[in-house]
């Protein structure tokens, strides 16, 4: 069983507005937790006449209520929106955003709206008719214009026979879109402090093709997604970056901070990386290297064989083994007694019937003897090509293990660069 998250968990609150979509919240509340965060319902009244407290409570593990006077004793109108790190309201009413907009304070969540000083994310459901008024179209303007987040709804089927804008987005796209609002805000704030400031950063990213011929090859399902996002992020905490893709499915960064290169195999890379490590001070082998290669590569197309109708012969390909290119750092740099560059690696780990993917990726942090391992489960449909991820990073001197996720590939590349910062230090 992977360990538990320990960093310090978000406090979520998540306001549910009187409207008939507000059963959807109970699945809203659920990602969220599921997730590791610390999630705070408050509903109106109007949308207690929907979905009842004991729902609320049962989801969130913690009394709910839409009174201002109830908990006074602890301030809770204002404690609630000190202590967010998010903010979000679904259902929000039209009757909502007119009350967020003038800035009514005649209820908790209302309460709670003015008293936030966190990211604020709004999904509204409502009637088109509604939605289109002019009203409410100058009341979401001026809530963006104060940076609150205003989700656009979705078109389809209302209450009723309706049909048209005005339909609250499925949770899991509010709840992706709160994730990126909360990566631009962290990212924001960690590239304020520029901890990162000076220091050189190799990442590796995308997936390694071997040939087979001309037109075919060896592969695997890499997007290349967190390996840039690693690049993106560090390069917005100061870090001077060099980034080193094979094959991806995700654009490049065009950023003045981030030296781009360009490669396809498992040698190539292994040339490239050798050259540039010497030059840095971190490298983050975020790229999925092919494990084989066919130890030969024919000089034409593989045809098929057409000697009879029935034949159904095929090539047999003989593979021969990729050169361990993080081992080949670490094994480098301690034979130079140097400590630098501190070395990240990946393990992209199934599990199998005998070993869980944590337990594989621990044995993997002996045998290759990197400072730090970023370990996450991987397959179809799970992290490759996925905007999200799971992680936990593991460390050569014992530390204890971290956990993130599942999370935006963003959040995931702050905190594998937190644990980088960390080593740093020490070191």
């Amino acid at each position: 069983m992977a360990p538990q998250a320990s960093h310090r968990p978000r406090h979520v609150v998540i306001g549910v507005g009187g409207g008939i979509a507000a059963f959807k919240a109970a699945s809203l509340v659920r990602r969220f937790t599921e997730s590791g965060d610390d999630v705070t319902v408050v509903p109106t009244e109007a949308a207690l006449r929907f979905v009842g407290e004991p729902t609320w409570s049962a989801l969130s593990g913690k009394p709910v209520t839409a009174e201002v006077f109830d908990g006074v004793e602890q301030v809770r109108h204002v404690a609630l929106g000190q202590g967010a790190d998010l903010v979000v309201v679904a259902p929000c009413t039209a009757d909502l955003l007119a009350r967020a907009a003038c800035g009514l304070a005649d209820d908790l969540l209302t309460n709670v709206l003015l008293t936030a000083r966190c990211p604020v994310v709004l999904a509204p459901a409502m009637h088109t008719e509604m939605w289109q008024h002019p009203a409410t179209v100058a009341n979401v303007a001026t809530l963006r214009s104060r940076g609150v987040h205003v989700i656009d709804p979705a078109s389809g089927r209302l209450t009723g026979k309706d049909t048209g804008p005005g339909r609250l987005p499925e949770p899991e796209q509010i709840h992706a879109a709160c994730l990126e609002v909360l990566t631009s805000a962290q990212g924001e704030a960690r590239a304020a402090r520029h901890d990162l400031a000076g220091v050189r950063v190799l990442v590796t990213a995308g997936g390694t093709r071997e040939a087979l011929d001309p037109v075919r090859y060896l592969g695997n399902r890499s997007s290349g997604k967190q390996g840039v996002a690693l690049a993106r992020a560090a390069a917005d905490r100061g870090a001077r970056v060099t980034l080193v893709v094979g094959a991806v499915e995700t654009p490049l960064p065009d950023d003045p901070a981030i030296v781009l290169h360009r490669i396809e195999s498992a040698r190539e890379l292994q040339e490239r990386v050798d050259v540039l490590a010497a030059e840095v001070d971190v490298v983050i082998m975020a790229a999925a290297v092919a494990d084989f290669r066919p130890a030969s590569v024919a000089d034409h197309k593989i045809k098929k064989s057409h000697t009879t109708a029935d034949d159904d012969t095929a090539p047999t390909i003989e593979l021969v083994r990729n050169p361990d290119i993080l081992r080949g750092l670490v094994e480098g740099r301690d034979a130079a007694g140097r400590t630098r560059p501190l070395l990240v690696g990946f393990a992209a780990e199934t599990g199998d019937a005998e070993h869980g993917v944590l337990e594989l990726g621990q044995d993997k942090l002996r045998r290759k003897g990197c400072d730090l391992l970023v370990v996450n489960q991987v397959g179809v449909g799970v992290t490759f090509g996925q905007d999200h991820n799971t992680v936990t990073v593991l460390r050569r001197d014992g530390g204890e293990p971290r956990t993130t996720g599942p999370a935006d590939k963003g959040i995931v590349s702050h905190a594998v660069l937190d644990a980088v910062v960390e080593a740093l230090a020490i070191d």
